[in-house]
């Protein structure tokens, strides 16, 4: 139990590798409040999941791209739950493809506006509400590594959140407080299953441990950070992806 007698927020924690790290933080102990944009449906289920584990969970609807609705859940859930001490930054969209030319600038913003702007607002409201020593993990991903062509919204909002992260950190130090990130390659998600299917099964072979992750690996390795075990840990990037960048 890891995380024993411990809070935390998962943004985008309705499905996916959010609900993978809402189920592994809960597995270790913590209660959760698991914000969701319109999945009603699935953010129940997963509270569910967490309340039959033995622990708390709550739901708040908010979209992390707005402001005022970051805001106000914060101040709602920081409440409900006397602070945090784990706030996870997960929500996120894919961009289609395109090339930087063919890039529409309203789609561009859109995009923009959940990966990189999503997660400001999530640190900005997280940093007043957080427990003593407490720490921020952001979800990332290796395409702010890989930079692969067709891709620049999303590749440019993750590279963004990097920095956001290592900037953060520095920042939150001198209280004993951390940032770090976790930096996942193909997951079996949404957004991973759109993009196997859309490529082929032959994507897989371009992971050296031959499999795509699946939202526990991504759980696994949030509990750690999130946990005592990483407490000289700080402003990293970890990166979860089966070997594919070395």
């Amino acid at each position: 139990m890891k995380l024993a007698g411990k809070t935390a927020l998962v943004t985008g924690g309705s499905r996916g590798i959010g609900r993978g790290i809402v189920l592994a933080m809960a597995r270790e102990g913590a209660d959760v409040a698991i914000n969701y944009r319109r999945d009603d449906a699935a953010a129940r289920e997963t509270a569910e999941q967490v309340r039959a584990l033995g622990r708390r969970a709550e739901i708040y609807q908010a979209d992390v791209a707005d402001w005022p609705s970051v805001e106000s859940m914060f101040v709602v859930a920081g409440k409900a739950f006397d602070g945090f001490d784990v706030v996870v930054a997960n929500s996120g969209v894919a961009s289609r493809t395109a090339s930087v030319v063919d890039t529409d600038p309203d789609y561009w913003a859109k995009v923009l506006g959940v990966d990189l702007n999503g997660v400001f607002y999530t640190c900005k409201a997280a940093v007043p509400r957080l427990r003593e020593q407490g720490n921020i993990i952001v979800i990332s991903s290796i395409g702010a590594d890989l930079c692969a062509p067709f891709g620049a919204p999303y590749y440019v909002a993750k590279a963004g959140a990097n920095a956001l992260v290592k900037v953060l950190a520095k920042e939150l130090a001198a209280k004993r407080q951390r940032v770090n990130c976790i930096a996942p390659g193909m997951v079996a998600s949404d957004m991973g299953n759109r993009l196997v299917a859309a490529l082929g099964e032959a994507v897989v072979g371009t992971i050296p441990l031959g499999r795509i992750g699946q939202p526990e690996d991504i759980g696994a390795a949030a509990v750690f950070l999130a946990s005592s075990d990483a407490s000289f840990i700080t402003g990293k990037i970890l990166r979860i992806d089966g070997g594919v960048f070395m």
